[in-house]
């Protein structure tokens, strides 16, 4: 693994992150359960429903999607320092795509449209619910590695060419 995203410059940037991004953290944390639990129905609501029930590890996912992306979104709340300019685009597509995939993980396999139209619900049982779980633990890596790499960032000395 390469120094410049080492979970150990991540945990040293975490340690010197100011209250604001801290806030950021614990204010994004439940809108992004909400996000994407009240659509696939792990937080329950009267606007949508499940024709599969969730399974044991949904929740778990959920919280650990919610906890990486508020972390991620938090390092885009500036601090006194301005930013490198490759910070900004540091993790912003892994971030990204991890989200979404925590999305179609955790969602109801027949409740999908698209699994439905490209194989059917008998297909959507039989083919994706057993890939749910895959697409849940890629989504957390792509989520991890956003942070680690955004994390990072922030403690790295940054090198100007030609200085």
């Amino acid at each position: 693994m390469s120094s410049s995203r080492s979970p150990r410059a991540a945990w040293a940037a975490l340690r010197r992150w100011p209250r604001g991004r801290w806030i950021a953290v614990a204010a994004a944390t439940p809108l992004v359960v909400l996000a994407l639990g009240v659509p696939t129905a792990l937080v329950p609501n009267p606007f949508f429903s499940r024709s599969v029930p969730p399974v044991w590890w949904n929740h778990t996912v959920l919280v650990l999607t919610a906890l990486l992306s508020a972390v991620v979104l938090a390092t885009y709340v500036r601090t006194g320092t301005p930013p490198r300019d490759d910070r900004e685009r540091t993790g912003r597509s892994l971030g990204s795509a991890g989200a979404v995939l925590s999305f179609l993980a955790v969602g109801c396999p027949v409740c999908n449209k698209a699994v439905l139209l490209l194989v059917g619900t008998s297909g959507a049982l039989s083919y994706w619910a057993p890939l749910q779980p895959v697409v849940a633990v890629v989504s957390l890596a792509l989520l991890t590695e956003a942070a680690l790499r955004r994390l990072a960032s922030e403690a790295a000395c940054p090198v100007r060419p030609g200085a």
